[in-house]
């Protein structure tokens, strides 16, 4: 018998080769989802993205006040921006969808939980969550997080570390009730700032709220005397993502 010889795969061998070519190709693929989705996305701004767990039923007290609290950004003049799915996500969108302003999804394709939820005006689906994010950051003139997961978690951090380390401009970061984040938060204030892993300016960076009207009045406030949509320079930074 023959002894079978195993196909190289070091340097230079073909299958490195079609592995690179792969990668290269895929880049293309990812240029694409960029440009596809700042086109579609440019025309609805000024918008506030809601962020919480797909796991929320409508039954849910979350999923509720997450309804009102997008009904009324909406009718304020904002565009809604949720990640496209169920739960809480589709509660932001249903409130936005029967309210004045744009109900934005941007979808991701996952092996389970994610599926598009029916109240979207404007839907971008993404394969790769960096895209998906940046797209979130880029479209939003503030973030409103409700009680959420990982994922959840995931976006309120990003946004939190682009913001502090200077990538992104100020805008307002509001957490949703008070009694689910008070653990997160003491946490925060408690051992992080006092031994020094932030600033304990850092803590100003963050709101939390209960009512939707707080909410609301809260991004109205720290507008005030600021623009909606970013100026010339701050649209420069969000070049750098």
């Amino acid at each position: 018998m023959h002894e079978k010889i195993p196909t190289p795969v070091g340097p230079g061998s073909a299958h490195e080769a079609r592995t690179t070519a792969r990668e290269s190709w895929r880049m293309f693929e990812i240029m694409a989802e960029f440009v596809e989705a700042t086109e579609r996305l440019s025309p609805i701004r000024p918008a506030v993205s809601i962020f919480g767990s797909a796991r929320t039923p409508p039954d849910s007290a979350y999923y509720v006040l997450t309804e009102l609290i997008a009904r009324k950004l909406s009718d304020a003049g904002f565009s809604v921006v949720s990640g496209g799915g169920p739960g809480v996500m589709e509660a932001a969108n249903k409130g936005a969808y029967f309210g004045k302003s744009p109900s934005v999804g941007l979808n991701i394709q996952l092996p389970h939980e994610q599926h598009s939820n029916p109240y979207q005006d404007i839907s971008q689906t993404f394969r790769h969550f960096f895209a998906r994010k940046v797209m979130f950051v880029k479209s939003s003139s503030a973030y409103v997080i409700m009680p959420g997961g990982f994922g959840t978690m995931d976006e309120l951090m990003e946004v939190l570390t682009l913001v502090q380390t200077g990538k992104i401009r100020r805008i307002p970061i509001i957490l949703v009730g008070t009694a689910f984040w008070r653990g997160l938060m003491g946490w925060v204030r408690d051992t992080l700032a006092r031994e020094g892993m932030i600033d304990v300016a850092d803590l100003d960076l963050i709101q939390v709220l209960d009512e939707p009207d707080q909410v609301v009045a809260a991004i109205f406030d720290y507008y005030e005397t600021r623009q909606f949509v970013p100026a010339a320079k701050d649209q420069e930074i969000l070049l750098s993502l």
